[in-house]
């Protein structure tokens, strides 16, 4: 095949979808690859080592019109400004890879699918073993998690470790994270490194064994949890009033804490407020929080997207794109998922659609010149599609 990797157009995106290492895998197995000019110099790969590692260097216009499989970053859905420039360029005969945010931007399907372009979208990897090693939502998270400990650390006036020193002892500051997924356990995991003292809470209490082997201290809410965990491991959306009691009882855990980094996320859905004006108003001058679903219209009240806000001297970090602040890894990990995923569908040499697997059926958006993905339908107010979701090659 011949697989193109265009250079990411979005707005602040540093990473890019494969990098050499990558390349040299997929030209053991025969592929032939295309890169867009200085499509990972800004994750720190250079045009000469796609060169070096066999990759072609192009325009982005040779991208398009060759190759048979494109992988991106933020494809079109997930990047709707720029991204829109590419439509004209996809074709019945192409398939694209990459974030397409499906769930928050369903119509993006519709348009892609007017192309005849097959698409499939890396949010909607599913959460089971085989699929351990294509999940770019994990990976990301995980550089998520780690960025907003430092993001925390740099607007906190404090020092996070203990230290004894001959001018007296200072006290360790304290990191409480809300929502204990993967981006909230590699947060608690690297505030404990750098000598804070973590705490953290979730609706899910089934999390709590995994809080605590990460040395940090699990909160537990007098709150009633039984249905708290949906599919996939992801917390369920709750009622209003579960949410208003939750607050209550949170205001003085977040009062007690130096940083408070949230992370509850719902796939598709407006991230919920968990930290209210109230909650910020409470805690200590000096005291940072630091919103990881900002994009999602944060978890925090008064979080701002892209800004920091000064509320009474307590600084509320609203990060946009926490992973390509670390592109380097951020592109590594993120390779290493797509390719393992483009893998998984490639017999023989060439991408072939096995409709029994799970793996291809959660993630397939487009096919055949229509939206197939049932959850994407729905959103759209389409039908149910019929038994067969398009053609298997």
């Amino acid at each position: 095949m011949i697989i193109g990797v265009p250079r990411d157009t979005q707005d602040g995106e540093r990473r890019v979808a494969l990098i050499p290492a990558s390349i040299a895998e997929l030209k053991k197995k025969g592929h032939d690859v295309l890169v867009e000019k200085d499509a990972g110099v800004a994750a720190g790969f250079p045009d000469k080592h796609f060169g070096d590692a066999g990759a072609t260097v192009v325009d982005r216009s040779k991208v398009f019109a060759d190759a048979q499989v494109i992988l991106e970053v933020n494809s079109f859905g997930a990047n709707p400004d720029q991204g829109a420039a590419d439509l004209a360029n996809l074709n019945k005969d192409q398939t694209v890879i990459g974030f397409s945010d499906p769930l928050g931007n369903a119509e993006a399907a519709k348009q892609v699918a007017a192309t005849g372009a097959r698409s499939f979208s890396m949010e909607l990897i599913p959460r089971i073993t085989r699929a351990q090693s294509m999940d770019a939502l994990s990976s990301m998270a995980t550089i998520a998690g780690y960025k907003s400990v430092l993001l925390g650390a740099e607007h906190l006036p404090r020092l996070f470790p203990m230290l004894m020193t001959a001018a007296g002892t200072l006290a360790p500051a304290r990191v409480f994270v809300i929502g204990v997924g993967v981006a909230g356990l590699q947060a608690l995991a690297t505030a404990k490194r750098l000598g804070a003292v973590t705490s953290a809470y979730d609706v899910r209490p089934v999390v709590k064994e995994q809080v605590q082997s990460v040395g940090a201290k699990f909160i537990e809410l007098d709150l009633e949890t039984g249905d708290a965990e949906g599919s996939g491991g992801y917390a369920k959306a709750q009622g209003e009033e579960f949410l208003r009691k939750q607050r209550e009882l949170m205001l003085k855990v977040v009062s007690e804490n130096d940083v408070v980094i949230t992370t509850a996320a719902i796939p598709g859905r407006k991230a919920p407020i968990l930290v209210t004006s109230e909650m910020v108003h409470a805690m200590e001058p000096g005291s940072v929080v630091v919103d990881i679903a900002a994009e999602r219209g944060g978890n925090c009240e008064l979080t701002k997207a892209g800004e920091v806000v000064d509320v009474n001297g307590v600084q509320i970090v609203g990060p946009l794109n926490l992973p390509s602040q670390i592109p380097y890894h951020a592109s590594q990990m993120y390779a290493r998922n797509i390719t393992t995923f483009l893998n998984h569908m490639v017999k023989e040499g060439e991408l072939t659609l096995d409709l029994e697997d799970e793996v291809v059926t959660a993630t397939l958006v487009t096919n055949g010149g229509d939206v197939v993905h049932p959850m994407i339908r729905e959103k759209l107010g389409m039908p149910a599609a019929e038994a067969s979701i398009g053609s298997d090659n």
